[in-house]
């Protein structure tokens, strides 16, 4: 038996924090700490130190089901595949390509979203292909592409947090979400910088908090302009910043200058005291960052609030300047690297756009395809959803849980139980799985050997720990075997690295170029953040296949790329003449080397590019753009009938739809069942206690969970965690309202009325 352990990173949050797996005489693996590895420096929370226990084969699939007589029952690999492949050809030949479906998930490999991006396109001919995280980070995407040209979660590594003079932290709560990230606000503070917390609730972020915003749920949008018109009432933004290094400022003043303090504090309920507060604290050192989640981004209006707040970066100058700048703390586990190569409705490898002809040949090429055979844009992934069952017949779905996790969740559930036929690659029996037509067992993280992209957009190599159980398959050896069955033999290759190294290729020249990375780079350096271009003359690089025609240059209008001599490197040298000191400061935090830290790196190879912007932004002119955005309402403000705001979110013990927590005891043991929070006025109100069974009605779905009374929250809203199924699940009530950009449903608000059903069974 092998003894010796394998360095890989965790299976669940966007931090991907190291871990190392040695495997035990049962044949599982124990989890140790890792501390060589810098985003968690050896800490683990519970989720990531009990993740073992899903790989047992008492909680997950081990053999593909077959639905016979409206049950599920076991079948052989071969009839599993074969229903597959050919209820696909039938809704094919019956209905065209785009009746086939695919939807995808933030925590698939990279190899793996690659290739089912490349599947649906080229296997199934389908424009049809979406993926859950489009419910994560989706506004922020398009807030960032618009304002900087580029979207990558963090422009700069999570090290640089603690560096910095201030954070303000919107719709975040890391102390549960990502605890091993707290340490950086923790460390923020303990260096002298402040902190500040927008959140409805006063979660364990923001006890942490040197001044906490306690807005309105929705009303993100409007604080920031807020903000943004108390910096320039009083004189504090960064004209030479802003005439040297960005453009569309007067249209974006205007508009901020129309939120005046006391109409925010109307629409925010936070304080015009508290609004001065903030923007003292924001201003007054000379590096501060706005780090945004889900909280300003789930909104039907979350592009334009992202935008708002990069705007009050901009404004400062705290954007493309050492330890400054806006980021977006990505969710899953790939949420980033899901989100960069042919996973997304309108995207092909790279982050490349699926409506750009000359990315239509590159990747065509690299595929051995005809361009015009790649078929364009299709819906997004609610709407590919809310399709199923009427345009779209079958549907193929890999590493989602939609059942409990897609907004007016009981309206999807009918559509999934309306395709004429559904299959599903899951780990374990999930709540969607349950539908299904055929459910394929899949590999996880510590079976098979794959990269993920951090929320700072650090390519890293998870590493096979332990043979898969018999009856289990790779989602790639899937996706072979279908390919094979509808008429596509070759270009699906089985070995992950075999596929990374075409990923390489393909993402060669785009925006998020990975063709300087190689597999044998990411084990001996701790992972290569993006863009990493290969060498000009690298015809054979390092990796086993070789990249061919990959390029040197940098992404087009991204000039931030560092060029291949580590002494030139853009993150090394100022940014602009305003901020010497500041880049000082950087210095003190890079490492000696960052282009050779395994001392064996080829001379002319890429450092990769830790640190965005510093010289220019991504766009045509090197100029970040300001957006003129104004504020506008929730899609479903209250009322009589709905007089309550409802926002929903994460406790610590528990995942995403919780398909694989909740089969975890130590985890169920510390969060075994959804709550509704509120305040104890509102409780009074109610007539409710500690406990008691309230139902959580809004116009779309009726939710029952017991009363949890707490003075953390306002009192004209409540909060439900979203991880469980049946009669508390959050997802029944939410909003689909999508945000007119990124398509982003407004998960985190809307309209309910709340039911005393009964007391606690504890009276």
């Amino acid at each position: 038996m092998q003894t010796t352990s394998t360095p890989t990173h965790c299976p669940y949050c966007a931090l991907q924090c190291g871990m190392n797996l040695t495997p035990t005489p049962e044949g599982g693996v124990e989890v140790a700490e890792r501390a060589d590895f810098p985003v968690n420096r050896g800490a683990l929370c519970g989720k990531g130190r009990t993740a073992p226990e899903v790989l047992s084969s008492r909680v997950r699939l081990t053999s593909p089901l077959v639905r016979s007589g409206g049950e599920l029952r076991p079948a052989t690999w071969e009839e599993a595949l074969d229903r597959v492949a050919g209820a696909f050809s039938r809704a094919r030949a019956e209905h065209g390509p785009d009746a086939l479906g695919v939807f995808g998930g933030g925590g698939l490999t990279n190899e793996k979203a690659y290739t089912l991006g490349k599947f649906a396109r080229v296997v199934l001919g389908t424009s049809q292909i979406d993926y859950n995280g489009r419910f994560c980070m989706s506004s922020a995407a398009a807030a960032g592409t618009k304002a900087f040209g580029l979207d990558r979660g963090l422009p700069f590594p999570l090290e640089d947090i603690p560096k910095t003079g201030c954070v303000i932290l919107v719709g975040s709560n890391l102390a549960e979400t990502m605890p091993p990230a707290l340490r950086y606000l923790t460390e923020l503070k303990e260096n002298g910088g402040t902190l500040i917390v927008v959140d409805p609730r006063r979660t364990r972020t923001a006890e942490q908090a040197d001044l906490h915003l306690a807005a309105r749920p929705g009303t993100d949008l409007a604080l920031a302009l807020g903000l943004l018109h108390l910096v320039v009432a009083e004189g504090r933004t960064d004209e030479a910043y802003i005439r040297e290094r960005t453009s569309g400022w007067e249209e974006a003043r205007a508009a901020a200058m129309a939120h005046w303090p006391e109409y925010v504090e109307r629409i925010t309920g936070v304080s015009v005291p508290q609004l001065r507060e903030a923007v003292r604290l924001f201003c007054a050192p000379e590096n501060a960052m706005v780090l945004t989640a889900r909280g300003p981004e789930q909104q039907s209006k979350g592009t334009d609030t992202v935008s708002a707040w990069i705007n009050l970066c901009l404004a400062t100058g705290r954007a493309g300047r050492p330890l400054s700048g806006y980021g977006c703390l990505t969710g899953q586990g790939n949420g980033q690297g899901g989100r960069e190569h042919g996973q997304k409705a309108d995207q092909l490898p790279g982050y490349r756009k699926l409506t750009d002809p000359a990315a239509r040949r590159h990747v065509a090429e690299v595929w051995g395809v005809d361009p015009d055979s790649l078929p364009g844009p299709g819906r997004s992934a609610y709407e590919l959803l809310d399709a199923l069952g009427t345009d779209i017949r079958t549907l193929l779905l890999m590493g989602s849980n939609p059942v409990v996790s897609a907004p007016r969740a009981a309206h999807i559930e009918d559509r999934l139980r309306s395709l004429d036929f559904l299959a599903v690659c899951d780990v374990v029996l999930s709540e969607t799985a349950e539908l299904a037509d055929v459910v394929l067992p899949v590999t996880q993280w510590a079976e098979e050997t794959g990269t993920t992209t951090n929320l700072e957009g650090r390519v890293l190599l998870r590493r096979r720990a332990l043979t898969p159980p018999p009856g289990v398959r790779s989602d790639l050896e899937v996706m072979h075997e279908l390919a094979a069955r509808l008429g596509v033999e070759k270009g699906f290759p089985t070995d992950p690295e075999e596929v990374f190294e075409e990923l390489r290729r393909a993402s060669a020249g785009g925006p998020a170029d990975y063709s300087g990375i190689t597999y044998r780079r990411l084990a001996e350096e701790n992972g290569v953040f993006w863009p990493c271009p290969a060498p000009a003359d690298s015809a054979e690089p390092e990796g086993r296949a070789g990249v061919e025609g990959a390029s040197a240059r940098r992404p087009e209008g991204l000039s931030t790329v560092a060029p291949s001599t580590p002494a030139e490197a853009p993150w090394r040298r100022s940014a602009d003449k305003h901020s010497q000191e500041g880049e000082d400061a950087c210095l003190d935090v890079l490492p000696d080397d960052p282009a050779d830290p395994s001392g064996e790196q080829a001379p002319d190879a890429h450092p990769g590019t830790p640190r965005l912007f510093l010289d220019r932004f991504a766009t045509e002119d090197g100029r970040a753009r300001f957006a003129a955005v104004s504020y506008r309402a929730v899609a479903e403000e209250p009322d009589d009938a709905y007089p309550v705001l409802l926002t929903t979110g994460r406790v610590v013990a528990q995942y995403q739809s919780g398909a694989q927590t909740r089969r975890v005891a130590e985890l169920n043991a510390a969060a075994p069942g959804p709550f509704v929070e509120m305040h104890p006025r509102l409780a009074e109100r109610l007539g409710a206690a500690e406990g008691d069974a309230v139902a959580v009605v809004s116009r779309r779905g009726r939710a029952v969970a017991p009363a949890r009374i707490s003075r953390a929250i306002r009192p004209d809203t409540v909060f439900m965690p979203f991880h469980w199924p049946g009669e508390g699940r959050a997802n029944t009530l939410t909003n689909p309202a999508l945000d007119p950009t990124s398509r982003m449903p407004e998960f985190k608000v809307c309209a309910v009325r709340l039911e005393r059903l009964g007391q606690s069974s504890a009276e």
